[in-house]
């Protein structure tokens, strides 16, 4: 199909715009570099994103919470068939069926949200983590190279190790803040390897051994970092403009936990105004 295949309903169009504005996203600078279809299917995609995230975020019973979550695996199905009822899964019809978007790839996401919609989130082990970065992360970038532009041998790869870099980056940067609502996306096999034996959120974090997991688990996200570089190598530079600004957004975030020493910390790393603004100047513009 054309960028014009299907409709753009301004009404739907302002809804999920609002979505992403409101969120306060560093992706929205990514998504504002694609021309208006693409950037109206990733919004639509981010709010699906937004609204499942927050069930799973927001205060509530566990049950409660799989229970809506669940609600919206039957609406997918109404999506996949052409009749869906909710607000943003009305957003999603025109540009799931012009892009192409995979139904699995909305479930993961699903199941990732399920994963932390539990009352607390400890234990994993590194393929247990690994499966919940490719449900919260490595999905959504599936959906959206599909949308930037057309699919290359090396676009999916490229989603994946993006998706687990900049997964792997917000656990590395954000260790104390999630202790605190009770998760702990640290692998078993790196806190038992440097001594840790508890797996209270809690204790692991005042435990003088957790730099040294989270030094360990930074070489790893290096590593999907270096591997997405190699892959999106083989891409559509202009294409892979949204992705290449989100992805050295995070870039930095990274740097800077690194450059700390990968020490956690509450608050937690954040980049400035104006290395945002310097990144899109850089990665979106020029």
């Amino acid at each position: 199909m054309s960028p014009a295949a299907f409709a753009i309903d301004p009404a739907q169009y302002e809804m999920v715009a609002e979505m992403v504005r409101a969120s306060g996203t560093s992706f929205y600078w990514g998504m504002r570099l694609l021309d208006r279809p693409r950037r109206y299917a990733m919004y639509a995609i981010y709010a699906f994103c937004r609204e499942v995230d927050d069930i799973a975020d927001e205060p509530g019973e566990p049950d409660v919470k799989r229970a809506r979550l669940a609600e919206w695996r039957v609406e997918l199905d109404r999506l996949y068939a052409g009749v869906p009822t909710h607000a943003i899964a009305k957003a999603l019809h025109g540009p799931v069926l012009q892009y192409n978007l995979p139904k699995e790839d909305f479930l993961a996401v699903i199941a990732g949200c399920e994963s932390d919609a539990q009352p607390e989130v400890t234990g994993l082990s590194m393929a247990e983590l690994e499966l919940y970065c490719d449900r919260v992360a490595c999905a959504v970038g599936r959906l959206s190279v599909r949308v930037f532009g057309p699919l290359r041998p090396k676009s999916i790869e490229t989603a994946n190790a993006t998706g687990m870099a900049l997964q792997l980056t917000n656990i590395l940067r954000d260790v104390v803040v999630d202790s605190k609502i009770g998760r702990l996306y640290l692998p078993d096999e790196l806190l038992t390897k440097h001594g840790i034996a508890s797996r209270d959120p809690a204790e692991v974090v005042a435990h003088p051994n957790l730099v040294a997991v989270c030094r360990e688990l930074g070489e790893t996200a290096r590593g999907y970092f270096a591997a997405s570089d190699s892959a999106q190598a083989e891409c559509s530079r202009s294409d892979m403009r949204p992705a290449t600004l989100m992805k050295e957004m995070y870039r930095e975030i990274f740097k800077r936990v690194e450059a700390e020493g990968f020490v956690p910390r509450d608050p937690p790393v954040k980049v400035s105004k104006a290395f945002k603004l310097w990144c899109i100047l850089r990665h979106g513009l020029l």
